[in-house]
């Protein structure tokens, strides 16, 4: 005979399940110790040992690579026309998600108008270093020099239009340290030799807007801009240079006029006035 059945009741349909518990409060404190560790063994590293990877050099140790690269590549002009351009350095770029860095970037401008780019930047590339690996090739925009100054500093070249080449040397991004600072620029003929160009276009005595430098490869020397923009810009630059120049005109062209004096090369490109004393003598 069959039982009463109860009313309102499921009975179960498997084992009893288990009561579940968190880690232990032992692990936890183990592994939290774990992370501080790491944490602090990192720090360490990155304050004490020796960089091992691009990310780890700042701008201030890159900056005096840069500074001999730029060196390196007025003397590999020979004894073309060119003109330092002033250091960039930008900021906002991120060396790792939680560190933020900057780039920084220098550069020679090379003016030889009559001149094929590629045979231009082969000639540089084969003066340079042989360290540097430099090496020119021919790509869908034209000839490209690429070369290695070390310390993870790229240098490359490329054409610029209007008879120019541009050489630039760049760090990639970095953190800051205690930041970048340009060579001090000594004391030379460039400020007079603008002096002496500007009278002759009958613009009033004016102090260089930029003193740019570099290092010399193996001398005690530096090589050094002196820039100023003109405005207006002259409207017949030859014509105006040409009491200045006398016989020592090296280029003249409607792009660029550029005379030596002494050892001094003044150059005009467009309202673009430099006086620059290369590393060459």
């Amino acid at each position: 005979m069959t039982g009463p059945v109860q009313t309102g009741y499921a009975p179960p349909s498997g084992p009893p399940s288990q009561p579940t518990h968190g880690w232990p409060r032992w692990l936890i404190v183990v592994v939290v110790l774990w992370a501080l560790l790491l944490a602090a063994l990192t720090w360490v590293s990155v304050r004490d040992d020796g960089p091992t990877v691009r990310e780890q050099r700042s701008l201030t140790q890159a900056g005096p690579v840069v500074d001999r690269a730029v060196g390196e590549l007025v003397a590999a002009a020979g004894d073309r026309v060119v003109a330092l351009e002033p250091d960039r350095i930008e900021h906002g770029c991120r060396v790792t998600p939680l560190l933020d860095g900057a780039t920084l970037e220098r550069g020679v401008e090379v003016l030889d108008p009559g001149a094929d780019p590629r045979t231009v930047l082969t000639q540089i590339a084969d003066r340079l270093p042989a360290g540097w690996l430099a090496g020119v090739r021919v790509t869908g925009e034209g000839p490209r020099l690429r070369a290695d100054a070390g310390e993870f500093v790229l240098v490359v070249g490329r054409p610029a239009g209007d008879g120019r080449i541009r050489l630039t040397v760049r760090t990639g991004c970095r953190p800051i340290g205690d930041g970048y600072r340009a060579p001090a620029a000594q004391a030379g003929p460039e400020a007079d030799a603008l002096a002496a160009a500007l009278r002759t276009f009958g613009y009033p005595p004016t102090p260089p807007t930029q003193q740019i430098a570099a290092p010399c490869p193996g001398a005690n020397r530096q090589a050094r801009t002196a820039r100023l923009t003109l405005d207006p810009a002259p409207a017949e630059p030859p014509r105006g240079l040409t009491p200045a120049a006398g016989d020592t005109v090296l280029l003249d062209t409607p792009e660029v006029y550029a005379y030596r004096h002494a050892t001094v090369t003044i150059a005009l490109t467009g309202p673009h006035l430099t006086a620059t004393t290369p590393c060459t003598p």
